[in-house]
């Protein structure tokens, strides 16, 4: 294979919706040295809306679309695109566009097959777990968002022989950065006078929503003038069936007596803000990988307040740059947001640091280096072996011989 022209690189993703996982899609592929390295992003679905965010042009852009629920299809339909554009790396994302990333790779001969872990520590089912168990002799290496994702993977779908690297989410920070805070609430039409605290997580009961609902009521008792904006909604085709979730808190919302105190904006194109227009935020998931929402709040110079999950304590310097509480610790988190709303000069100086600790460690450009650094590494590998020496994967059943 030629050596002069770009690496090919094919990041495949269920759709281009709203989620964590299809927001670093976009910015990994915004974001790699497109000298080097030609991206191609491909979704599984036509539900499309954060396609025009993408910086790598529309003949890059594919869609393969999902025609029935259990579609086999999609793994030849894949394996010709991966042909098509000669890809040297397949990069799959989320369990379908990862599972069938591993096959239409292997059918394709794709030199570098790649799978990920978005998240730890959640009950996977009998199918999807089969799906991983079965696929796991196809990939070359798994790329975590977190450390603690990286070890939940390797145990519960037997990768140990497998070699693993954890990238942590990269945000935007020319996007997500330091607004006037007057100004932008006007353009939302919120008073500058209220005490604003954001929530900003797709309805799914993995975000635990009701934690922060119970917490804010003791808050909403001593601060009558706080307020709840509660950003995101229901996933597209209600996957597990979010939209039963949403109207469990939206009653939970009215069982607290808090209709008054929140308000609903659901899915935003201008998330970047809304952070700004927030004195804090919360976020009370059960498991998490590396929350967005936590990054984005930082970058915009807004302290958080986050359960203690995952590598949460990594992200977020305690009482540095935002607080971190255990899982259904109501009165802690009511306590931190209190702490918070009331004192301006401990919101200011925490919101400064966080800003500078997304810099430092959590930006775009850091997200696209390491990734491409790891791309670039097991290529290597791949291509040191000579046609008569196959790379073995133990564990697995592939030798794959340098083309």
């Amino acid at each position: 294979m030629s050596q002069d022209r770009p690496i090919r690189v094919v990041l495949v993703v269920d759709d281009l919706g709203y989620g964590g996982a299809e927001r670093q899609v976009v910015e990994l592929a915004n974001n790699m040295d497109h000298d080097r390295f030609d991206v191609h992003v491909c979704a599984l679905s036509d539900h499309l809306p954060l396609r025009d965010q993408l910086q790598i042009g529309r003949h890059n852009v594919h869609v393969i679309r999902r025609r029935t629920r259990f579609d086999i299809t999609l793994v030849p339909r894949l394996a010709r695109l991966l042909r098509k554009v000669k890809a040297d790396i397949v990069h799959g994302y989320l369990f379908r566009a990862d599972n069938v990333g591993r096959l239409a790779g292997r059918l394709a001969g794709t030199e570098l097959i790649i799978g990920t872990e978005r998240s730890a520590k959640y009950r996977s089912t009998r199918r999807n777990w089969l799906a991983y168990r079965l696929t796991r002799g196809c990939v070359d290496l798994v790329i975590a968002n977190s450390k603690t994702g990286a070890d939940f993977n390797r145990a519960t779908y037997g990768h140990s022989s497998l070699e693993y690297r954890v990238v942590y989410n990269g945000v935007n920070t020319e996007r997500f950065r330091l607004r006037n805070r007057s100004k932008v609430r006007s353009q939302l039409g919120l008073s500058d006078t209220l005490r604003i605290v954001g929530v900003v997580a797709s309805f799914k009961p993995v975000k635990n929503h009701a934690m922060v609902l119970r917490a804010f009521k003791t808050v909403r008792e001593s601060s009558p003038d706080s307020h709840l904006l509660l950003v995101g909604d229901q996933l597209y085709g209600n996957i597990g069936g979010t939209s039963e979730y949403q109207a469990e808190i939206r009653g939970l919302i009215d069982e607290l007596g808090l209709a008054e105190s929140c308000t609903f904006l659901g899915n935003r194109d201008d998330v970047e803000l809304i952070y700004p227009a927030c004195d804090l935020t919360v976020l009370a998931s059960f498991y998490e990988g590396t929350p967005n929402v936590l990054l984005e709040s930082m970058a915009c110079g807004i302290p958080v307040v986050a359960t203690d999950v995952s590598d949460n304590s990594y992200i977020v310097r305690e009482n540095d740059t935002g607080f971190l509480v255990a899982v259904g610790d109501v009165t802690q988190m009511a306590h931190r947001m209190e702490l918070l709303l009331g004192n301006n000069t401990l919101r200011q100086e925490m919101g400064r640091k966080a800003r500078n600790r997304v810099l430092d460690e959590f930006s775009s450009q850091r997200l696209a280096e390491k990734t491409q650094a790891i791309y670039m590494q097991f290529l290597d590998k791949k291509r040191s072996c000579t046609d008569d020496v196959p790379l073995a994967v133990e564990g697995g059943n592939r030798s794959l011989h340098r083309s």
